[in-house]
């Protein structure tokens, strides 16, 4: 029996740009993040139906997460994680978020700067 907790839907090294950072420098021009998002959700029904209705729609989830990106103006990429996770739980079918957010460049000799935060559906009252 498949373990559908395990299930998970992933978007990839998704290249965006906003404003983001603490120090004016950092707020003068758009940088560069990279996103990466997996989206845990029961994948067991559309493995059998083989249809859109019965998954994650991620090229809707992309579009939402990229129209909430682009118009933040964030000081924290914690801050930008925490709403991209809320973006990403509108969507009915995803149960819980994982979202890493790379700043490359951010600290000189590093690759990059890294946040990453799992956040799942509140519990029903």
């Amino acid at each position: 029996m498949a373990d559908e907790s395990r299930d998970r839907v992933y978007i990839r090294d998704l290249a965006v740009r906003c404003i983001i950072g603490v120090y004016p420098e950092e707020r003068r021009d758009v940088q560069d993040l990279v996103l990466n998002i997996a989206m845990h959700a029961n994948l067991a029904e559309a493995g059998k139906s083989d249809a859109i209705e019965d998954t994650v729609d991620y090229k809707t989830v992309k579009k939402r997460v990229l129209a909430a990106v682009e118009k933040s103006e964030f000081r924290l990429i914690e801050a930008l994680a925490e709403r991209i996770a809320s973006v990403v739980l509108e969507s009915p079918r995803v149960n819980r978020v994982d979202v890493t957010i790379d700043k490359p460049g951010a600290l000189r000799f590093a690759r990059s700067v890294a946040v990453r935060i799992s956040r799942g559906r509140p519990e029903p009252s």
